[in-house]
């Protein structure tokens, strides 16, 4: 197998030298002078995320907020959380919005990519930067790496974080072991089909950052493939050269189980397909199954036969509608 720096496409190796910095490229007082009327908000989509989104929104709100005047409004998007997520969100400084109420007298979705939706729905600034509730050890860089290329070249339409992630486990932590359903899925899916978008180190960051009037012309698929889809969708929208990417140190977050991430890598694929067929280059005309089958071992329902727990969830995804095409009406009538 070769592999060697020779073989990257030109187009790749283009984009990346050209579109790729690093948090430190933005400090506060740079971002200060390029803002000018620019209005940036955070959004932040949580899910029982009391233990984290506290110090994640205080740190916005003195860095960026109280201190710099950078960010105009953090925006916490409870998930359904039955925990204290709202309290402490609240505590910390962030307007703390439903995703329920927000998406009210619309069809019920579940998942990451609706809450994203909602945070977007309820968002006012021209530049709105998402950024993950589960993060640990969080710092500022995160939200000014995202909006550095946005405030300072107008050609940028959305800017994806990328990072190291370590990944601890019995016998010590990985460096860089973190991102299995990027490496074992979204990375040969884009380099299969959409090799433009080769060059993202880490396609399914969390955190990134887009114009509001572009992020609204594009779908949020419901679940773990709203990453994956606003790429594609983004690169037949504005192109490549509209998107860039910051690195932002290393990133600390919570590890999901194998099987979940099976899980993830199945919605991943689903999206993807619906890509394929929208773009006429899927095989076949019947949409694939979306039930994915696991065995968990042990476990009360274990067959005898195997010793494991047969395990069926539907990866099926839904899709919430560009906020373009619908009409603009007040939050609480979402």
């Amino acid at each position: 197998m070769r592999s060697t720096h020779e073989n990257v496409s030109p187009v790749v190796e283009a984009w990346t030298t050209y579109r790729s910095s690093a948090a430190a490229d933005w400090p506060v007082s740079r971002l200060i002078r390029a803002k000018r009327d620019t209005t940036v908000s955070v959004v932040v989509p949580a899910h029982n995320e009391e233990a984290t989104v506290g110090a994640i929104v205080a740190t916005i709100r003195r860095n960026l907020m109280d201190r710099a005047g950078l960010v105009d409004e953090i925006i916490v998007v409870d998930s359904r959380s039955t925990d204290r997520t709202v309290d402490v969100a609240e505590a910390a400084g962030a307007r703390v919005i439903s995703q329920d109420e927000m998406t009210r007298d619309l069809p019920r979705m579940e998942g990451k990519g609706d809450a994203l939706w909602a945070g977007l729905a309820a968002a006012t600034g021209d530049v709105v930067a998402f950024v993950d509730g589960d993060l640990r050890d969080f710092s500022a860089h995160f939200v000014t790496g995202l909006i550095g290329p946005l405030l300072t070249d107008p050609s940028v339409e959305f800017v994806k974080g990328f990072y190291h992630r370590p990944l601890a486990h019995a016998s010590g932590v990985e460096p860089d072991g973190g991102g299995r359903v990027t490496e074992l899925a979204a990375r040969p899916l884009l380099n299969l089909f959409w090799p433009d978008l080769a060059g993202l180190v880490q396609p399914l960051a969390g955190e990134y950052a887009g114009r509001r009037h572009t992020l609204e012309r594009i779908p949020f698929v419901s679940g773990y493939g709203v990453e994956i889809a606003m790429l594609i969708d983004l690169l037949e929208l504005v192109g490549l050269d509209a998107l860039a990417q910051v690195d932002l140190g290393e990133r600390h977050h919570r590890n999901q189980s194998t099987e979940a991430l099976g899980r993830m890598s199945s919605q991943i694929l689903v999206t993807a397909w619906s890509r394929l067929h929208r773009a006429g280059l899927a095989g076949s005309p019947q949409p694939p199954s979306t039930m994915l089958t696991q065995f968990r071992r042990g476990g009360e329902h274990a067959l005898p036969a195997l010793d494991r727990e047969i395990v069926v969830t539907d990866t099926a995804v839904a899709e919430r509608p560009p906020l373009a095409t619908l009409r603009r009406v007040p939050a609480c009538e979402f």
